[in-house]
């Protein structure tokens, strides 16, 4: 990407607000005073260079980083990472983090009572090419329950951070599916403007489906500015 890019309109009011009483952890977390605006300086506008970092094919499939096949169904999660004059942002880092088919991250302060899955790492990365697209082949994540509220679970999510091209184009995000019906109980998904929630369900894409291996779903993200991404998730 040539330059620094710049919003060229408001930026679109798309984010959850800090404070959502339904999310009970926003109360414990969200700023009790005024936010204080800071000046952005060199460290923020400077242009980011992720392509020395090594990373090689396999770390954008999460499907064969084990001894074995992982559990669950095979999807391939495709997009372009852009901003608000769809402009490709090129050369950006993506990470890819989310729980297994059953419904548990690998990690040690998640205890639900069902299995890991020793073959499915549950995080991936990748660099966008020249036309901002990237590509996961991973395994559909299942429901879990999260104890925000009684029966609460949260819906099938992808987590992703991107890094953009810069500092000040720091997004972190979740990816729904579409038709999901835990999505209308889900104080996460709701603390999203209802005008903005459609960005974060991607599309199923038989373009990207795999004959016989993987279902294949489309989700664009835009950095910054008109019809950005919703953030913070």
């Amino acid at each position: 990407m040539s330059g620094i890019p710049k919003p060229t309109s408001p930026l679109d009011d798309g984010d959850p607000p800090y404070l959502y009483p339904d999310y009970q952890s926003t109360p414990k977390r969200a700023p009790r005073q005024p936010l204080v605006a800071l000046t952005r300086g060199s460290a923020e506008e400077s242009l980011v260079d992720f392509t020395r970092i090594g990373i090689i094919e396999t770390d954008a499939d999460l499907t064969a980083c084990g001894a074995g096949a992982p559990l669950g169904e095979r999807i391939v999660i495709c997009g372009r990472v852009i901003d608000e004059d769809q402009r490709p942002v090129r050369d950006s880092l993506i990470e890819l983090w989310q729980c297994n088919a059953a419904g548990r991250y690998t990690h040690a302060r998640d205890n639900h009572d069902v299995p890991l899955d020793p073959n499915f790492p549950g995080f991936g990365k990748t660099l966008t090419n020249a036309a901002g697209e990237f590509r996961f082949v991973t395994i559909k994540p299942g429901a879990y329950p999260w104890g925000n509220h009684s029966n609460a679970w949260r819906p099938a999510h992808v987590h992703f951070s991107l890094f953009g091209t810069i500092y000040s184009q720091r997004l972190i995000t979740q990816m729904f599916f579409p038709g999901d019906p835990l999505l209308a109980l889900d104080p996460i998904f709701q603390s999203v403007p209802a005008h903005a929630r459609d960005r974060l369900i991607a599309n199923f894409s038989l373009q990207h489906t795999v004959e016989g291996f993987a279902l294949g779903y489309r989700f664009d993200i835009v950095l910054r500015g008109r019809a950005a991404t919703p953030g913070g998730l």
